[in-house]
């Protein structure tokens, strides 16, 4: 089940959140009442209500917004439990000041902002020992291994237990804990009015992640990624699933490049069945895999993992898609035409989705040359690749058919930015960009604007995506749903905040 908490200033507006809740099928609600701006009117606030709550009142110091007494915050607890409420929150250091009564049931938190206790089953023991109907956990992630940690306890729990881990590391615990055991997971009202770090917004929770639909027997697929809250693959691949009816989800893991291989060679805790790799990660994992196919062994990089008894398969779908999306657009203006069509390429960036995309170009026939800010960067993967470095100031140098963009510059937030200024930009060139957050990038506006032929970083993200679902689940995968919901992604993620 998932849990909305409502934080509004006025009992008007929590009211009317509630009621559009429950019309939306959830069935249980927080009301944290620390929001309130004012006297708090706890029985307006529960008389009538339209489904399930659990009343909370969090002080600052457990990541709330009480700024009165404590006497007056305890206060609206007891009258709380006396006009009925479903479930009342109490923190482990104030529970033994608030006794039981009626049929109110007991939840007994306990929050660490900075880090994940390494003992969790002792204050685990601790917290149910406090008269507790529900126990409930919220911890900092520092590690991968936190999170599994959290996962171990709500599994075994022997009372109902709610245990998350904050921040972008902790989010899979927010999405698997019912796989586990939990009774309910916590989600936000609004995706940009988060009451917790890592906090999931209840539409994307329920829709895109399909949280009710998560049981002990759905696979586990995601993103490995340093940062990767910013990352669509989720939106993506989830709807893939959906539309298909595979029992799967795909979550976001945010592994810091140190932690990588550790975070590996506990694939199977979750279990991991697939992962899609991104930055700063290609070419770490590939220290991790047991095999790796034709593409990865070339290019040194892989995008793609696999998770089998015989252990970790390392594949990559960058370059193959790649060098689809610059086909599909040249054939849109000449059909007749074999191959590319592009004799020479300038490629911006020395990293993964570089390198990929350079030897893409180079297997078929390209006169490549790369440019990065980073020049011993960049001679290592001309070298690795086959063509040619020059330094990030030379990139104009020379006129080239193609031009693409492997940066993450001109990406959402730094929407502004572009690697190629416009003077030097030619109508007769093929502007191919991978940034696809936005897929209007500053150089693909500019490039149209010029008369290039444009590729984004759509077509690219889905094709690849589309690969790497072909390589998980051996079936053709929904092209126009990948696609369309990449799109609706990338216009969510514009939205102002």
């Amino acid at each position: 089940m998932i849990c909305v908490s409502i934080g509004r200033g006025r009992h008007r507006h929590v009211i009317a959140e509630h009621r559009h809740l429950a019309e939306q099928g959830i069935g249980l609600v927080e009301l944290r009442l620390d929001s309130i701006q004012g006297s708090v009117q706890v029985k307006r606030l529960l008389q009538d209500r339209p489904c399930p709550v659990i009343v909370t009142c969090r002080r600052a110091v457990d990541g709330g917004r009480w700024e009165k007494s404590e006497e007056e915050r305890l206060s609206i607890l007891r009258t709380a439990i006396v006009e009925g409420a479903d479930y009342v929150d109490l923190e482990d250091d104030v529970a033994s000041q608030v006794r039981r009564y009626g049929r109110a049931k007991r939840i007994i938190s306990h929050h660490d902002f900075h880090k994940t206790p390494s003992d969790l089953a002792a204050l685990h023991k601790r917290l149910a020992a406090m008269d507790a109907d529900v126990v409930k956990i919220a911890t900092m992630a520092n590690h991968p291994i936190d999170s599994l940690r959290m996962l171990d306890l709500v599994r075994a729990g022997k009372l109902p237990t709610v245990g998350i881990c904050m921040g972008d590391i902790g989010v899979p615990t927010r999405v698997l804990s019912g796989r586990v055991g939990a009774p309910f997971t916590y989600a936000t009202f609004h995706d940009d009015r988060v009451l917790a770090p890592g906090q999931i917004g209840w539409r994307q929770m329920r829709d895109v992640y399909r949280y009710d639909s998560i049981t002990a027997k759905t696979a586990i697929y995601g993103v490995v990624a340093d940062p990767v809250a910013h990352s669509l693959s989720p939106a993506v691949h989830n709807a893939a699933l959906a539309a298909e009816g595979i029992d799967a989800v795909y979550l976001p893991f945010r592994v810091p490049a140190e932690q990588i291989g550790e975070f590996l060679s506990h694939a199977g805790r979750w279990p991991l069945a697939g992962l899609s790799v991104t930055i700063p990660h290609k070419e770490a994992v590939l220290a991790s895999a047991a095999a790796q196919d034709e593409l990865v062994t070339a290019i040194g990089a892989a995008n793609t993992l696999t998770f089998a008894p015989a252990g970790i398969r390392a594949s990559n779908s960058d370059a193959t898609a790649a060098v689809e999306s610059l086909e599909a657009v040249i054939r849109e203006q000449d059909s007749a035409r074999e191959g590319l069509g592009v004799r020479t390429a300038l490629v911006l960036g020395a990293g993964g989705a570089a390198r990929a995309v350079a030897f893409g170009l180079r297997r078929h026939g390209v006169d490549v040359t790369i440019a990065s800010r980073t020049a011993a960067r960049s001679r290592k993967v001309a070298a690795e690749v086959g063509c040619k470095a020059v330094d990030w100031a030379a990139r104009y140098r020379l006129p080239y058919d193609c031009l693409v963009n492997a940066t993450p510059i001109g990406m959402h937030p730094n929407v502004d930015e572009t690697p190629f200024d416009r003077d030097h930009l030619r109508p007769y060139m093929v502007v191919f960009d991978t940034v696809y957050n936005p897929e209007n990038t500053l150089l693909v506006k500019e490039g149209r604007a010029v008369g290039c032929r444009i590729v984004t970083g759509v077509d690219m993200f889905v094709r690849q995506a589309a690969i790497q679902f072909r390589i998980w689940h051996d079936r053709e995968p929904p092209l126009q749903v990948m696609r369309e919901a990449l799109k609706r992604a990338t216009a969510s993620a514009k939205q102002p905040v």
